[in-house]
């Protein structure tokens, strides 16, 4: 193994270029770019503080593996697949630790970010603690950028004196500049020079398998790589088994993303730990998560081989749980380890698939009782045992080993009318309850959505006395209490929206239901129970109706719903899509290269952090709905969070400038287009139907507060509803 050092900038030149030691490239095994603005943009201040960069890894190789040239103009959730090269057998440098920094560097002195280019404040560096920024670096449009942000490709790449472009860059104040402001810019310019074209900053070792072609072979390479980033947070596990099946596939990226955007496509989150587990478990490697396995090569090779069956008993159970339990959606499935044991069941029996009995049972029940949550790897062994043991899905007996296993399986009162407002256990029960409502809504603002029957407002109001103050101020009803199953029904969308049920009482909106209406959502027929003085008795009351309703269903689903479809024979086309018949309503993709990427759950995630950074700089409207987090600025202007979407999803009012902010709007309704019915009148009221609107679509919480410092600072559009 070899030590280089190269200039920054001659390494970056080497880049995508065949011409250089045969160019840098990326091999498959690399997981795509995650590096934020921010984090690239603190990279060039470490650079420029003379911070060390850490050592990168290099394999020098004629072999004709399959890989993928450095992003020159990154662009978020574009698939991986538009930046693959031809595959040569040709000597190459691949680059297998340090694509993070690599590809940021990249970015700044080559590219851009998501349309920005790297620019440097010319007049920063004064001194700062360690943990704060000394030398300034932001993405900028090029053309909103404006003294003394340069861009900085332009001091790197700069071919003459640099003192003379200190010079130059000087001359752009608008204003005459104070010496030591002059000098400071000199004194940047020069060291930008030293740091990056001077100086040999970066090192890399090098695995040389063309001078010495037995020293390293592909499976040393992907151990060796395996070992280098398993020891920090690089790399998750799914990240390091999965670059193991890579480099044994070339086909592995497309048909894992492709497997997963069609199981998904219903609202499900499958994601590639369940799947890769799935794998195990199927091929009889147990399921514990573990590298080793995968190391094995004829593992691997029988993943491949049977990747058809894999994925055609994955498909089936999906399709399985939505036909026959009514569970889904993402929100309704507690566990997605608790499929485990029909996968294996239905890859190993296909047979016996169609007329198995109980499978539905045993899927609500497991799924209400969570028995699979904690560390289930050796439940799943054992119970994957007994249906090779009895070639069969006994259901009983399966409960039977769960039990011995010290999961509880019992649908006691106490478990049913224990389950709380949030959670996914009343996503499930409400999917068995309310049958009669359409789960696969035109978008999603327009689902079922789950809301108190009396209104927290109205429960938070009621206090009692406390003898310590000599005041009735202690809430006579916690949120426990509020968010018990008995205070819950599901709303269609139109239901919760404007003009909706909001926070009326029971007693104004059940006053003109007919009784239909009233039986289907369990509410007791005594008037006088649905006065807000009578909550505890309406509770009683409704606890009954619902035990009435949900414990046969639990317990003994009807015939129609325990027994799944054939099993589907799936068939691989050129692009390594899963498709399956449509006789048997399983997904089919139809659209070219997913541009999904990352564990599903983080969009919610970051939705989660978006609300957080609101309510630090803004104030909210009112207490936020399951779906909708309204908030107002300083000045009036309202906008809201649209808290179940991924991502960052906002709505605004209509400003002036809206092209010049420098930010993507998505969409802009006028005053009478539907749009979310979330947003009313309580939560939104400048946002309600009879108003323009706007909505945008954010990538992180960082550009969330330029959006914000951005939209303080406008004034509304008033709109004329004459």
């Amino acid at each position: 193994m070899k030590n280089h050092n190269d200039t920054i900038r001659k390494l970056v030149s080497y880049l995508n270029d065949p011409e250089q030691q045969g160019g840098f490239w990326l091999p498959n095994i690399q997981r795509p770019f995650v590096w934020r603005e921010e984090q690239i943009e603190r990279l060039f201040d470490s650079l420029m503080r003379d911070y060390p960069i850490s050592t990168m890894l290099v394999w020098r190789t004629p072999a004709s593996i399959k890989c993928r040239k450095f992003i020159d103009h990154y662009h978020p959730g574009k698939p991986l697949s538009q930046y693959q090269v031809p595959e040569n057998d040709k000597p190459k440098m691949l680059v297998l630790d340090g694509q993070q920094r690599l590809q940021s560097l990249y970015i700044g002195l080559s590219g851009s970010y998501d349309g920005k280019e790297l620019f440097f404040n010319v007049g920063s560096g004064n001194p700062v603690s360690p943990d704060d920024i000394r030398y300034e670096f932001r993405f900028l449009k090029p053309g909103k950028a404006i003294f003394p942000w340069v861009r900085f490709k332009d001091i790197v790449f700069y071919k003459g004196m640099p003192n003379h472009l200190g010079t130059e860059l000087a001359e752009r104040s608008s204003t005459p500049l104070p010496a030591e402001s002059f000098n400071r810019i000199v004194e940047n310019v020069w060291r930008a020079h030293n740091v990056f074209c001077a100086q040999e900053r970066i090192a890399y070792q090098l695995l040389d398998s063309v001078d010495n072609p037995q020293a390293y072979t592909e499976n040393d390479v992907v151990e060796i790589f395996i070992r280098a980033n398993s020891g920090g947070t690089q790399l998750s596990k799914s990240d390091l088994l999965f670059s193991l099946l890579t480099s044994a596939w070339d086909e592995a990226d497309a048909r894992m993303e492709g497997l997963l955007e069609d199981l998904n496509a219903g609202g499900y989150r499958f994601d590639r730990d369940l799947v890769l587990k799935a794998c195990l478990v199927l091929l009889g490697k147990g399921a514990n998560y573990d590298v080793a396995k995968f190391r094995d090569e004829t593992t691997r090779a029988r993943i491949i081989e049977n990747w058809g069956k894999i994925t055609a008993a994955v498909c089936d159970v999906r399709d399985f749980l939505r036909n026959h339990t009514f569970v889904r959606s993402h929100h309704a499935l507690t566990s997605y380890n608790g499929l485990l044991p029909l996968i294996y069941f239905r890859y190993h029996y296909p047979e016996k698939w169609a007329g198995a009995k109980g499978l539905a049972s045993f899927v609500l029940r497991v799924m209400v009782t969570q028995a699979f949550s904690g560390r289930p790897d050796n439940l799943i062994n054992k119970l994957t045992r007994q249906i090779d043991t009895d070639e069969d899905f006994d259901v009983p007996r399966l409960f039977e080993l769960i039990r011995q296993d010290g999961r509880s399986l019992d649908l006691t009162d106490d478990v049913l009318l224990g389950i709380q407002y949030g959670s996914r256990q009343i996503h499930l029960l409400f999917n068995l309850w309310y049958r009669q409502y359409d789960y696969e809504p035109a978008y999603a603002g327009n689902a079922p959505q789950v809301d108190h029957i009396f209104p927290q407002s109205a429960l938070r109001q009621v206090k009692d006395y406390n003898p310590e103050t000599g005041r009735h101020s202690l809430m006579r009803y916690p949120a426990a209490v509020r968010d018990q199953l008995s205070n819950c029904m599901l709303l269609t969308a139109a239901e919760n929206g404007p003009g909706g049920k909001g926070d009326k009482l029971p007693a104004e909106w059940f006053a003109d239901k007919s009784d239909a209406y009233l039986e289907m959502h369990l509410i007791p027929r005594q008037k006088e129970l649905w006065a807000l003085e009578r909550f505890d008795d309406f509770l009683k009351a409704r606890q009954k109706l619902l035990l009435q309703r949900l414990k046969p269903v639990l317990h003994e689903l009807p015939a129609s719903e325990e027994t799944p479809d054939a099993p589907s024979e799936p068939h691989n086309d050129e692009q390594g899509r899963v498709q399956q018949s449509e006789s048997n309503g399983a997904a089919t993709s139809q659209r070219g290269e997913p541009e999904k990427s990352g564990a599903p759950g983080d969009g919610l995630r970051q939705a989660e952090s978006a609300e957080e950074v609101m309510a630090a700089f803004l104030q909210r409207i009112a207490e936020p709905t399951k779906y909708i987090a309204g908030f107002r600025t300083h000045g009036g202007l309202e906008l809201a969070l649209e808290r179940n979407r991924s991502g960052i999803a906002l709505w605004t009012e209509v400003v002036p400038d809206v092209e010049e902010s420098g930010f993507v709007m998505a969409m802009r309704y006028d005053a009478t287009t539907p749009r979310n019915s979330n947003l009313n009148s309580k939560n939104c009221p400048r946002l309600k139907l009879g108003r323009e609107v706007l909505t945008w679509k954010l990538r992180d919480t960082d550009e969330l507060v330029d959006f914000i410092n951005w939209y303080q600072n406008c004034r509304g559009v008033e709109v004329d509803r004459s």
